[in-house]
């Protein structure tokens, strides 16, 4: 949904760290680039439009929106509401690193404490 880039943008504007990663796709495309980086880019140059492209019939009596807006309040939701996700796990993680990357710590000392006191 667009209110999940819109509050990462939002919080990446108001944050001094350079880079955020929104969205689990994203992590598996800068994942795949930094090993096979021309992969990608044959991929998307041969399937990028057509997977851009919906199945479905288009509506004979949809207005006309090229030259002008249609009439009413249509928001930014629309048609793929359905297949859009309102939330992202990979987001979540992002705005909560620094928490995360502490109880991992913790959780390391708290086993590493308890296998020494085994010895």
């Amino acid at each position: 949904q667009p209110e999940v880039a819109a509050e990462a943008i939002y919080f990446a504007s108001h944050n001094p760290r350079r880079e955020f990663y929104v969205g689990e796709p994203s992590v598996g495309v800068i994942v795949a680039n930094k090993f096979v980086p021309g992969l990608l880019d044959h991929y998307l140059a041969r399937s990028g439009y057509d997977s851009q492209q919906c199945d479905g019939a288009e509506d004979p009596n949809r207005p006309d929106n090229l030259w002008q807006p249609v009439p009413g309040d249509h928001g930014a939701h629309g048609a793929f509401d359905a297949r859009a996700h309102s939330w992202s796990t990979q987001w979540w993680t992002n705005e909560r690193r620094g928490l995360i990357a502490t109880a991992v710590v913790a959780l390391a000392f708290a086993g590493l404490l308890a296998v020494l006191k085994d010895r």
